[in-house]
């Protein structure tokens, strides 16, 4: 059984990993307007994609962290892992030259991203031992 200060830790480094998740993605619509208009946009957005990615691994890992251990609900999980495999697209849509889904995919995953996040702020857990008045 988690303590409570284990749970806040793992909740907050959850919050955290999908902080930077919406970040990344934010700087990547940022780099591809720099794509557009400079010499040096493309190898920012590269790079971006990459940290991107990265932020959505560490999404996923912070959501098992958060569920396992602590036999919290699987529900981050299963959207982390659905950010994954939207990044996952992503890369290969932007890799093979297709705007045509790959910006409105960017959308996308930016507004969920950002509902991710607002939902993550405003819950808390619960106190072990304490019930939620309904």
């Amino acid at each position: 059984m988690a303590t409570k200060a284990t749970a806040q830790r793992r909740f907050s480094f959850l919050r955290t990993a999908i902080a930077l998740q919406t970040l990344t993605i934010f700087l990547q619509a940022v780099s591809a307007g720099l794509l557009l208009t400079s010499s040096y946009g493309e190898t920012l957005h590269s790079a971006g994609a990459r940290v991107m990615y990265g932020a959505s691994m560490l999404y996923v890992l912070a959501a098992v962290l958060a569920w396992k251990p602590g036999g919290g609900s699987p529900r981050p999980v299963w959207h982390a892992s659905g950010f994954l495999v939207l990044a996952s697209a992503q890369v290969a849509l932007g890799i093979a030259h297709v705007p045509s889904v790959h910006l409105p995919l960017g959308v996308l995953m930016f507004g969920l991203s950002v509902l991710a996040l607002a939902g993550h702020t405003r819950t808390r857990p619960a106190p072990q031992g304490h019930r939620i008045p309904s």
